[in-house]
C-alpha cells in the first residue's frame, strides 16, 4: 500500500512516498515566499512531477493552528494563505481525487512520528522542529501529547528573552525563541550562513533555555532538534549540551539524550506514515501527560 507525505513549509514544500513500509522516494518544490493557495498547489504538483498515480492515503503537515473538526488552519503566521483554506480542496487540486483520505497534522508532529519509528525509541521524545517557525511536538511511546489544539504547547512563542538582546517574533511576542532562532532571525544575524553560529551568541543561549524549560515541562528522555536549522546545530551540540545541564532541574529525567535529525524530509516522511496508522483510525485520540 502506498501513501503520500505532504510537508508545506515556510519556504518550500516537500513530498515523500512511503510503500510497504519503505520510503521509495523524496522530493522538494522550488523555494517561495508568501505563496497563494495556487502556488502551494503548483509546488505540491511540481515536487510530485508525475510519479503519484494513486495512493492509499495522504499525510498533510502544515504549520499554524489547527481546528480538527472544521478539518482548516485558523492561523498561519508564516504562510497566511493556509489560514482558512480548504485543504482536502488544496490536496486534490494538486495530486487529483484518487489519493484517498486526507489526515491533517503539523510538521512537528510529523517530524516526531518519523523519528520515533526509524530510531526505534521507546519512551518520552520530544522534538523542536526549528525551521521558518518553530514547533513542538511530544510523544510517549509513539502517540502524539496535546494540550493546546495540535500542540503540546507553543514553544516557539516562548518568553526566552537573553539579557541585553530582546527580538520581536513574527507573532509580536517579544523575546520569543523564533525571534531568535527562526530562519528570518538567523539569516538577519547571519546573512545564511549558521556556521558562524557560536554557543555564546543569543540563538543559542535561547534555544539553550527553551529546552530547559521543555524538561521542567516534559520530562523528556529524549530531545531531538530537527528542521532544515535544527539538524544544522550538531556542528555545536556537545557545547548546547553542556550549557543546557549546567544546573538544570532535579526533574529532568537522568540519562536524557540530545541528539539531532537526519534528513531534511523527516516530516514528509512522517506524515506519510502517520497516514498509514490513522486511515481507518479517525482523527488521533488526546492523551493525557503522564510522569
Amino acid at each position: 500500500m502506498n501513501y503520500l507525505g505532504i510537508d508545506i513549509g515556510g519556504t518550500s514544500t516537500k513530498l515523500a512516498l512511503l510503500a510497504n513500509g519503505r520510503i521509495l522516494w523524496t522530493a522538494k518544490s522550488p523555494t517561495y515566499t508568501r505563496p497563494t493557495p495556487q502556488q502551494l498547489a503548483d509546488a505540491i504538483r511540481t515536487a510530485a512531477a508525475g510519479r503519484v498515480q494513486s495512493a492509499d492515503g495522504v499525510g498533510l503537515c502544515v504549520p499554524g493552528l489547527l481546528d480538527r473538526k472544521a478539518r482548516r488552519i485558523t492561523l498561519s503566521v508564516n504562510i497566511p494563505s493556509l489560514t482558512g483554506l480548504d485543504l482536502d480542496g488544496l490536496v486534490a487540486s494538486a495530486v487529483g481525487q484518487h489519493c484517498g483520505p486526507v489526515q491533517i497534522t503539523n510538521d512537528a508532529v510529523a517530524t516526531a512520528y518519523d523519528i520515533f519509528d526509524s530510531r526505534k525509541l521507546a519512551g518520552r521524545l520530544l522534538v523542536l522542529a526549528i525551521g521558518t517557525g518553530i514547533g513542538a511536538a511530544v510523544l510517549d511511546d509513539g502517540q502524539p501529547l496535546y494540550v493546546e489544539g495540535e500542540s503540546p504547547g507553543h514553544i516557539g512563542q516562548c518568553d526566552v528573552t537573553v539579557e541585553g538582546d530582546r527580538p520581536i517574533g513574527p507573532d509580536g511576542g517579544a523575546g520569543s525563541l523564533e525571534g531568535y532562532i527562526g530562519a528570518v532571525a538567523l539569516h538577519q544575524r547571519y546573512g545564511g550562513d549558521l556556521s558562524k553560529m557560536q554557543p555564546a551568541d543569543p540563538p543559542v543561549r535561547a534555544l539553550v533555555r527553551a529546552v530547559r524549560i521543555c524538561h521542567a515541562i516534559y520530562r523528556p528522555h529524549h530531545v531531538c532538534l530537527a528542521g532544515g536549522i535544527g539538524i544544522r546545530i550538531e556542528q555545536i551540540l556537545p557545547q548546547v549540551r553542556e550549557a543546557i545541564e549546567q544546573n538544570l532541574t532535579s526533574v529532568a529525567r537522568p540519562g536524557w539524550q540530545l541528539f539531532v535529525g537526519t534528513s531534511d524530509f523527516h516530516a514528509a516522511a512522517g506524515a506519510a506514515k502517520f497516514a498509514r496508522d490513522h486511515a481507518t483510525a479517525g482523527p488521533v485520540a488526546r492523551k493525557e501527560s503522564r510522569p
